[in-house]
């Protein structure tokens, strides 16, 4: 049998093994300038919801670096759709972030007070274009730094190219997957759910679910819920008044909505994993509430949320939505297998960052091909309707072969920070591999020692006990 049809492990890559995160800088890459000798202050005030706001955070340091100048600890987004308040140190170890970074930029926390008494004028603040080159910067950007010694850039998400060279590339991977480490209280909240998983299975799927009722009024799509639904989110889409005319069925056919929490049950469920199987959801505010969730919980009737797993632990955390998000980070980000039903900033994210700590089994909806598939589902059976879903996911599954240069978003495809093991033949003269450090392993060790020591050992209340469940899906295949 070729590779390209054999049985897929659905738990972990078969060629994980030959791969590692790498993006250790270059002889000739260029040190970090000391901060009285750089070209100014760069201020960065990022935009979005917190994975939004990291892809800002990390190529603010690239941007920085381009230009020679010297980043100030970047601003979070207080006032977009997400309402959290939140500052970088709330979320971020900014001390971490400095230290760690200390030879690429240098960072510091504010502009000397001296700096901002010498200026004759507040900091400058422009808003760069969405994807600018390099020479951008440098020829737009860099000539005001110089006269204006501080400069603020707004709305700071996605404003760099997104092909660069592969120093840059690597600073972004540096940043991204070893900096930029949550505070300590995030990551005890986050560790002690992970630690409370694993105590009922050895290993868990984790979803992430956007379906919340102002991202389905944008995608335009229908979800089946007859009039009410299209009354309700027609409503909430007339918030935009630029939004182009498209139609449900059109939107679906391109592959542009995402999958109900039906539908993805459905995907893992035609994948082979079995309703025993421990989930995580990870979701905000859920369109339809409970009744939109029920078909998932009986597909996999190990359900479980953050709020179900540390609901006390939670609360000093449940009116900031960022740090909520970041928790659900840490546990996806550990998680056996993630899956996610949208195509959104924190699906790109832990993607990128699953593929960086090892290509950990990441499934991305195949959504053009199964919008079909699911279309038509009511006229075949189980049998047909797993085989035709399995044979649309391959090369949507997180294996290394899927990193294909210039395919889609750098951070979802981090392509220039993923190095092939080499291979030297051993003393009795067969192959072996160069002994390489595990990066996964080693991000663990730093960034969790310290807060596996803090965990709250006590014993789970309140949570249900994993159900060994029924392998029939024919009962629930039409629902």
């Amino acid at each position: 049998m070729d590779r390209a049809h054999a049985p897929v492990d659905i738990w972990k890559s078969e060629f994980s093994k030959f791969y590692y995160g790498c993006s250790e800088r270059g002889p000739r890459f260029t040190p970090a300038v000391r901060e009285r000798s750089s070209n100014g202050y760069l201020l960065i005030a990022a935009s979005g919801g917190l994975n939004q706001q990291r892809t800002g955070i990390t190529d603010a340091v690239v941007v920085s670096w381009i230009l020679n100048a010297t980043l100030v600890v970047p601003e979070l987004d207080h006032n977009s759709f997400w309402k959290d308040d939140s500052d970088f140190v709330d979320i971020f170890d900014v001390d971490w972030f400095i230290s760690s970074l200390s030879k690429d930029v240098t960072v510091v926390k504010r502009v000397p007070d001296k700096v901002m008494r010498s200026m004759l004028k507040p900091p400058y603040t422009m808003r760069v274009p969405r994807k600018s080159e390099p020479n951008y910067y440098l020829d737009e950007v860099l000539p005001i730094l110089l006269r204006r010694r501080v400069v603020q850039l707004t709305k700071f998400d996605y404003r760099l190219a997104n092909d660069l060279d592969e120093e840059l590339q690597r600073l972004r991977c540096r940043v991204n997957y070893h900096a930029l480490r949550f505070t300590i209280p995030v990551s005890d909240i986050g560790q002690l759910i992970i630690l409370r998983m694993r105590k009922m299975a050895r290993r868990f799927i984790s979803v992430h679910l956007r379906f919340e009722p102002d991202m389905l009024a944008f995608s335009g799509c229908y979800f089946g819920g007859g009039d009410k639904e299209r009354y309700e989110l027609g409503e909430i889409r007339k918030r935009w008044t630029n939004l182009p005319e498209t139609t449900p069925d059109k939107e679906r056919k391109r592959g542009k909505c995402p999958l109900t929490p039906h539908e993805v049950g459905l995907l893992l469920r035609a994948l082979g994993y079995n309703n025993n199987s421990l989930v995580y959801v990870a979701s905000g505010e859920i369109y339809g509430g409970e009744e939109t969730l029920r078909p998932l919980r009986e597909l996999f009737p190990n359900f479980y949320t953050k709020e179900m797993l540390a609901g006390v632990e939670l609360q000093p955390f449940v009116s900031f939505s960022s740090r909520l998000a970041a928790i659900d980070y840490i546990v996806c980000e550990d998680s056996d297998v993630f899956v996610t039903n949208n195509n959104g900033n924190m699906a790109k994210i832990l993607a990128g960052r699953r593929r960086y700590m090892g290509h950990k089994r990441t499934i991305r909806p195949n959504a053009k091909r199964l919008s079909a598939i699911f279309m038509a589902r009511d006229q075949m059976g189980w049998d047909t309707f797993a085989e035709k879903v399995k044979s649309c996911q391959r090369g949507f599954m997180g294996e290394p072969e899927e990193m294909r240069p210039g395919r889609g978003e750098f951070h979802e495809y981090p392509a220039s920070c993923i190095c092939k093991k080499p291979l030297k033949y051993s003393g009795n003269g067969s192959l072996g591999t160069v002994p390489i450090v595990d990066a996964r392993a080693e991000y663990r060790k730093i960034h969790n020692t310290s807060t596996m020591l803090r965990l709250n050992n006590s014993e789970m209340q309140n949570v249900p006990a994993p159900s060994t469940g029924t392998d029939d899906v024919d009962e629930l295949w039409g629902d």
